[in-house]
C-alpha cells in the first residue's frame, strides 16, 4: 500500500460516508473525477505549488478551474485539502471512493491488462466468468500493455490471474534453471 493511499483513505472514507448518507454517490463520483482531472492537467502542479499563493487562493483558483462541476460541498473539500497541502491526493481519493461505492453497490472492479485491445465479446465472457466465480457484479476496466506479448492479466480485489505469455516464459525460464 502506498503512502498516497494511506493519506487519501480518511478523506475518501469521509466523502463516501457523507455522499452515501445524502444519496449523492453519482454526484460525488463526478465531482471527484473533475477534481482529479484538474490535478492531472498540465501545469497544475506548478500553479498549486506556487509559493506566493495562499492556501485559500489555491483552493479558490482550483474551484474556478473546476467550475460548475463542483457544488458547495466539493468546494469545502478543496478548502480542507488546500489547508493541509493535499491536492495531490485527489486522484487516489477518487479511486478509493469508487472502490467503496462499487463495494456498497455489491460490485467489484476488475482490471484486465491485455497485450492487445479486447473485443466486446471477450470482455463479456471474462466478466461473466468472474461474476460466476466471485458472486458479485463486475465492472471491467481494460488496459493494453504490448509488453505482455499475448494473453492477459486479470485483477479483481485480491484475485490475480496471470495468463500472459510474458509470465509463462518467466515460469519456463525458472523451471529450466533448476
Amino acid at each position: 500500500m502506498s503512502d498516497l493511499t494511506t493519506a487519501a483513505r480518511p478523506y475518501a472514507r469521509a466523502v463516501f460516508e457523507m455522499a452515501q448518507e445524502a444519496g449523492k454517490l453519482p454526484q460525488w463520483s463526478a465531482q471527484l473525477a473533475a477534481m482529479s482531472a484538474v490535478v492531472a492537467a498540465e501545469g497544475s502542479s506548478a500553479l498549486l505549488a506556487h509559493p506566493r499563493m495562499t492556501k485559500e487562493q489555491k483552493a479558490t483558483v482550483f474551484g474556478e478551474i473546476a467550475g460548475d462541476a463542483l457544488d458547495d460541498q466539493g468546494r469545502n473539500l478543496l478548502k480542507a485539502l488546500a489547508e493541509n497541502d493535499r491536492f495531490s491526493l485527489l486522484p487516489e481519493i477518487s479511486t478509493l471512493f469508487e472502490q467503496m461505492k462499487a463495494e456498497a453497490e455489491g460490485a467489484i472492479e476488475a482490471e484486465i491488462i491485455s497485450a492487445q485491445e479486447m473485443s466486446d465479446d471477450q470482455q463479456q465472457t471474462i466478466a461473466a466468468a468472474l461474476q460466476k466465480r466471485l458472486g458479485r457484479e463486475i465492472k471491467l476496466v481494460t488496459k493494453v500493455d504490448p509488453a505482455l506479448m499475448g494473453g492477459a492479466i486479470i485483477r479483481a480485489g485480491d484475485l490475480v490471474i496471470d495468463g500472459s505469455i510474458q509470465s509463462r516464459l518467466k515460469d519456463m525460464k525458472a523451471a529450466l534453471a533448476r
